[in-house]
């Protein structure tokens, strides 16, 4: 792992996703609590393990990619944020699960905040995107107070989603 991937804010270390992190991949993957509103909905472990390798590559091939995401004190896992390209074309969007118990203390936004400065200063990308459930208040606050805003919407099935933009010059 490349150390300048490593990202520190004042509460928590971001890592790029390896093999160490598997088990907590698992549990907050299969959790219906966070990822039944995350493209692709809950996740087996099996592929659990087929995005980890995915994941991995990513790094190797862009140079960003997702973050484990760890509090500083005490270094337990607390979710996960970063950047993927969407299956559907639209770009390279952002990404945040955090555990049930992490939520709610602005952890989120921190991590999200470092990852979308990260993107646009070191990976230079210009245009970073996000997708939200439109009902998904918690993680529009957190898009919203990092400075994305919304540029569009889509539909999957009845279900209206938000489509959010970060763009540095």
């Amino acid at each position: 792992m490349n150390p300048a991937w490593v990202v520190r804010t004042g509460r928590l270390v971001m890592s790029p996703v390896s093999g160490a992190d598997l088990a907590d991949l698992i549990a907050i993957k299969t959790d219906p609590r966070v990822f039944a509103v995350m493209l692709g909905g809950v996740r087996t472990p099996a592929r659990v393990h087929e995005e980890l390798a995915e994941e991995i590559i990513a790094w190797g091939h862009r140079g960003v990619g997702m973050w484990a995401v760890r509090e500083r004190r005490g270094e337990r896992f607390v979710g996960l944020t970063g950047l993927e390209e969407r299956p559907d074309g639209l770009g390279m969007a952002l990404r945040i699960a955090f555990l049930p118990e992490a939520q709610g203390r602005g952890l989120a936004s921190e991590a999200a905040f470092a990852a979308l400065r990260f993107a646009h200063e070191k990976a230079g990308l210009r245009r970073i995107l996000a997708v939200v459930r439109e009902d998904n208040f918690a993680s529009r606050q957190v898009l919203g107070a990092i400075g994305m805003r919304v540029c569009g919407e889509m539909w999957r099935g009845s279900v209206r989603k938000l489509v959010l933009e970060s763009v540095w010059p």
